[in-house]
């Protein structure tokens, strides 16, 4: 089992969830972040952590598809190990649903 971020961080990007990791496995996208699932350990510290309950342990039905975008966005955007500033907006986005296809970004955060 490992963990994945799934469509609720779409937009929110809160971070709290960096902080607590205590093997430096999430990856920073324009507007969404990742966890390489090779590099999780499973711990679950992160789980709680974000407010939007974004983040998922891949045995849930229907993590799939969100274990391969976790995944292929973690060999290509920057590693993380600080809490960012998060969007100013990101309440706003916290109670939309379904953004995947409309509001993803493929693009890599700056990493910081």
């Amino acid at each position: 089992m490992t963990y994945v971020v799934a469509d609720a961080c779409i937009k929110c990007k809160y971070m709290d969830c960096v902080e607590v990791c205590p093997v430096d496995c999430f990856y920073e996208g324009e507007n969404f972040l990742v966890i390489h699932p090779d590099e999780c350990i499973d711990c679950g510290v992160c789980e709680p952590e974000c407010p939007v309950e974004a983040i998922k342990p891949d045995t849930e039905p229907g993590m799939e598809p969100w274990l391969e975008l976790n995944r292929k966005y973690a060999q290509s955007w920057p590693n993380i190990t600080h809490k960012g500033e998060p969007p100013a907006d990101r309440d706003e986005w916290a109670k939309v649903t379904d953004k995947l296809a409309e509001h993803f970004s493929p693009n890599p955060g700056d990493g910081t």
